[in-house]
């Protein structure tokens, strides 16, 4: 229905006001307030009505203008993405040559700095100062090498942009692609500069002089001829440092720096070289003239005195060498290097500083070994292996990892060549003394052989001194070798040494057995002394010694004791028993008084006996049997001898024999001091 019709409105009327006669004055005032209302409201809606009708005309052809603005405003609207796309596109290539440009920035400024510290770079501190600088230097040079290929990247990638979408002209385009070009040549010119060329090159070459100053100044001021302690009565003293904190700081930088760009070798090169040059000096302070002889030929010919003082200056040189030197340059290795690959370059360096000057020892003892085998160099052999084994753990200790094993090995061949030289001069003297090869003849009176002489006293050595623990383990070492690896090894409880020491005395023994057996001269009576002088200084000279007690005191008793009596007792029975069966048998006493005085002058000039002990029991022996046969002579033929003949008493017999045995008169027997 609708209210704005002028018939329903007329008929709203008429009906009110005849309801208005019917109704009380109130319910009238009040519906006539309500018909009010509905009007306006009524004459309110009629006018809206006409208002909308008049809003739909002018919304439908609004609706058709902004169909027209769309189509209008489309192309404005892609302008804008592109101009987005191309704003974003500029920004991508701009963003990574503003960083270029700010790394440039910083690299000329450092380098700024660089040549104000360069000319006060003497002390550590400044220098330190300076590796910082050189380290940003670095930082900047290789920030500017990164930032170069992606800037030009990036140009190239906006100018195709712009081609392709023709967002500019194309001289515009252009003038881009030229940028791009000269950018290009710039990235191909300028950073190799910076590189290879410029103030990094520069400080680069700086550091290594000061690299090489610093090395060559760190010197071994603490060198000695010998290690304090190192002959085991002391502990030896730590490995010495070689310089500051500071300076070893300085070295690491250094080394790091130089390796970060590309100089690793020329690092290496100067360290070794420097390095090396101090070690050798260091060692040449100690006047090693000796390790210029080092031939097996040329060591036969130097004289036993001179070799055996070289021998033991080698033996001081080579723990000085290990303990001092190269322990503290093993200390600036991995101070200085330890940084550099993870400590995968020290080792090598150290070893390469090392291996030159140790072969030079090794060579030496080498030489020393396959010289010839004289009895003489087997104690100073022993006194190299005993220095060897003394410094093995520090050996070990300076000389470890992969990079020191040709060094351990070297030494361990030196061992080897020690331990067979040794143990062959060892039984090299055995069966040159079995073999008569001493080439001395048998002494003339009968005194000891040079041969027992120094064979007893080389083994009194061996013995004792401090050899015995050394010569035992040769043997042992010598032993297993000769045994192979699958034989079983000797005996802990087998005294090998005892048996060795054994074996040579009884070499001895056969020696003088066999000089005893030649005949020399007409003179029956001189084998028998020198037998007799032989063995007692054998077992006199051993008596309560090391020797002895190795080989068994009444062992050394029972073979040499008694081969010395019966020596004695055939010495008594040739010498004066013809003298004693000139009484007994043919009771001839002018025979007999005419072969003493030719004993006793035969005893003066021709025999020999060194020691007094023995002198002694051989003169009570000789006067018990000699005066009692003539004492026992006189009495059994008192009648019968021609009276008025006057003949020597008993006592005037044992006077003379006194006389000869002591001494008395200056014509007793002659005496040598015993050796």
């Amino acid at each position: 229905m609708c209210f704005s019709c002028p018939r329903h409105i007329v008929q709203v009327e008429r009906a009110a006001m005849a309801n208005e006669a019917v109704d009380d004055n109130d319910e009238a005032v009040r519906l006539l307030a309500c018909r009010s209302n509905v009007v306006s409201i009524l004459r309110a809606s009629a006018h809206m009505d006409k208002d909308l009708a008049g809003v739909d005309a002018r919304l439908s052809l609004g609706l058709d203008s902004l169909d027209a603005f769309t189509d209008a405003v489309a192309p404005l609207q892609s302008q804008a993405i592109a101009t987005k796309a191309l704003h974003a596109r500029i920004n991508r290539a701009v963003s990574p040559a503003l960083s270029l440009i700010r790394s440039f920035a910083l690299v000329e400024s450092l380098q700024r700095r660089l040549l104000r510290l360069s000319s006060r770079t003497s002390s550590i501190p400044r220098l330190l100062d300076f590796l910082d600088c050189v380290d940003r230097l670095r930082e900047a040079v290789a920030a500017v090498t990164a930032g170069c290929k992606p800037a030009v990247q990036r140009l190239h990638e906006a100018v195709e942009f712009l081609s392709r979408t023709r967002a500019t002209d194309q001289l515009r385009i252009r003038r881009l692609r030229e940028t791009m070009e000269a950018l290009e040549k710039l990235y191909e010119a300028e950073v190799d500069g910076l590189r290879y060329d410029g103030s990094l090159d520069d400080a680069l070459l700086h550091l290594q002089n000061d690299y090489e100053a610093i090395l060559d100044r760190l010197k071994h001021r603490y060198i000695t001829a010998r290690v304090p302690g190192g002959d085991g009565s002391t502990d030896p003293p730590p490995p010495p440092v070689l310089g500051s904190d500071l300076e070893i700081e300085a070295l690491r930088r250094i080394s790091e720096i130089l390796t970060s760009n590309d100089c690793l070798d020329i690092c290496i090169d100067i360290f070794v070289k420097v390095r090396y040059r101090r070690a050798a000096k260091a060692l040449m302070r100690l006047s090693p003239e000796y390790l210029r002889t080092y031939g097996p030929e040329e060591i036969d010919g130097m004289k036993w005195e001179a070799l055996e003082a070289a021998i033991s200056l080698w033996i001081d040189h080579f723990e000085v060498a290990v303990r001092l030197v190269f322990a503290a340059e093993k200390r600036l290795c991995s101070g200085a290097l330890g940084g550099v690959l993870d400590g995968a370059v020290w080792p090598e360096c150290f070893a390469k500083i090392a291996d030159r000057i140790m072969a030079v020892f090794f060579r030496f003892g080498e030489g020393v070994a396959r010289s010839a085998n004289e009895p003489h160099k087997l104690f100073k052999l022993l006194d190299m292996l005993d220095a060897l084994d003394r410094i093995r753990p520090a050996f070990i200790n300076t000389f470890d990892g992969e990079a020191g094993e040709d060094i351990r090995a070297r030494c361990r061949e030196l061992q080897k060549l020690l331990v067979h030289a040794a143990a062959k001069t060892f039984w090299e003297l055995g069966l040159q003394i079995e073999g008569l090869q001493d080439r001395a003849p048998q002494p003339a009176d009968g005194s000891v052989p040079k041969i027992v002489r120094y064979a007893v006293n080389y083994l009194k050595c061996l013995a004792g001194g401090g050899y015995a623990t050394a010569m035992e383990r040769v043997l042992r070492t010598e032993a297993a070798w000769k045994a192979g690896p699958l034989a079983a090894r000797p005996d802990a409880e087998e005294d090998l040494l005892r048996d060795a020491l054994s074996n040579v005395l009884e070499a001895l023994r056969r020696n003088v057995e066999a000089k005893r057996g030649e005949h020399v001269s007409r003179d029956r009576v001189v084998p028998h002394v020198m037998a007799m002088n032989a063995y007692w200084y054998i077992y006199m000279r051993t008596r309560g010694s090391e020797l002895a007690a190795l080989v068994g005191e009444e062992t050394m008793r029972r073979r040499y004791k008694t081969a010395a009596e019966e020596a004695a007792y055939s010495y008594q029975a040739e010498a004066w028993g013809p003298l004693v069966r000139l009484l007994t048998e043919r009771r001839d006493v002018d025979s007999f008084m005419r072969g003493l005085e030719e004993n006793l002058r035969r005893h003066r000039s021709d025999y020999c006996i060194q020691d007094g002990d023995l002198r002694e029991q051989i003169k009570e022996a000789v006067a018990k049997v000699v005066v009692e046969a003539y004492a026992g002579f006189l009495h059994a033929n008192a009648g019968v001898l021609v009276e008025g003949r006057v003949f020597l008493p008993p006592d005037s017999i044992k006077r003379l024999l006194g006389r000869l045995f002591d001494g008395g008169g200056g014509e007793g027997w002659r005496r040598e001091t015993a050796a």
